[in-house]
């Protein structure tokens, strides 16, 4: 390992976020072949760093959402000044997430100005978001100097497929691929301002079951009673998937579809980089700052006065950036792309 670059970054916690990063990992990659990536992370998320080639190891934060863990962090630090990191990127802005990378050691700690972290970090980056308007432009920036042109151009994510795993599940959970299969993502953990009515799902599964095609309905187990309601509006051959699961094997399943369907979510993320065909559809949030990472992707997003407002509830009560987005419109925008992944 002489002569090898070793980097710490410091995770995101959500799904999408993290999936995201993987631009940042690719990033390093590129510039430097042998780099040695070390990502800490959440426990949930270590399945899915499984799925980066780039990331040499998950080291796994036992520190709880919220919790300040002070002594945990000392600790974990400590132990990884064996490593001899050459750099470490903190991806959040919150003082909590600079230190154990302070802890550890790391000889240059990079990150953009948060919370107090004077002293962190010793590359302190200026945020400056009329250049950087992307999430995922922000992250792949910090691999960058600090005097690089921005914004930066952007590898999309891939994640590893297991299609040994994909057909195991196939087979324990009776799923049948002889039609097509459309991906549902009903779900988003922010809140329901960014997840289109389930009515209007179930419409959609009933037209696609009606034309011969299968419906498989991914999330976790909160969205289980929302898959049974597309479920029960669907009709034969919509299967609920959510909860039934973990991440990784949603990572499998989805890869198996012929095109997906998805709100705003880490599972949108996670479709896109698996290759798969996708209609995103956007309420609350916006595709200019959080987009499908994919040239496969079709966006729905009305652009109204009120958009984005980023809340988790519509702040007026009509939600009108999702219900005015009909079955119709999605619809139409998937069938091109179902076709063209014969």
């Amino acid at each position: 390992m002489n002569g090898t670059k070793r980097y710490l970054i410091a995770g995101p916690a959500w799904v999408g976020d993290m999936v995201m990063a993987q631009s940042l990992f690719m990033t390093i990659k590129q510039r430097e072949p042998a780099a040695q990536i070390d990502v800490l992370a959440p426990a949930w998320s270590v399945p899915l760093l499984e799925r980066m080639p780039e990331v040499h190891a998950a080291i796994t934060v036992p520190i709880a959402h919220g919790e300040a863990g002070l002594a945990k962090r000392w600790r974990l630090g400590r132990k990884l000044r064996q490593n001899r990191y050459d750099q470490a990127i903190v991806i959040p802005r919150s003082l909590k997430a600079a230190l154990i990378p302070f802890f550890a050691a790391a000889r240059i700690r990079t990150g953009y100005r948060g919370e107090l972290r004077y002293g962190l970090l010793n590359d302190m980056r200026m945020l400056d978001k009329s250049v950087l308007r992307q999430t995922v432009q922000r992250y792949v920036a910090l691999a960058l100097p600090d005097n690089a042109p921005l914004p930066p151009p952007i590898p999309q994510p891939k994640l590893v497929v297991d299609e040994a795993n994909q057909q195991r599940l196939s087979d324990a959970l009776g799923l049948d691929r002889g039609s097509k299969v459309i991906g549902l993502m009903p779900g988003a953990e922010y809140g329901p301002a960014k997840c289109w009515p389930l009515d209007y799902y179930a419409g959609l599964a009933r037209g696609l079951v009606e034309a011969g095609h299968q419906v498989w309905i991914f999330g976790s187990e909160k969205d289980r009673a929302a898959g049974e309601v597309i479920v029960e509006g669907g009709g034969e051959q919509v299967h609920n998937l959510c909860g039934r699961t973990t991440l990784v094997e949603a990572v499998d399943l989805i890869a198996a579809c012929d095109a997906v369907v998805s709100n705003d979510s880490g599972l949108m993320h996670v479709a896109a980089a698996t290759g798969r065909p996708l209609v995103a559809i956007y309420g609350s949030s916006t595709p200019d700052y959080t987009p499908p990472l994919s040239g496969k992707a079709e966006v729905l997003y009305r652009r109204l006065e009120c958009s984005p407002c980023f809340e988790r509830h519509c702040p007026l009560g009509h939600t009108d950036c999702l219900t005015g987005i009909t079955v119709k419109q999605v619809h139409a925008a998937l069938m091109p792309r179902l076709e063209s992944n014969q």
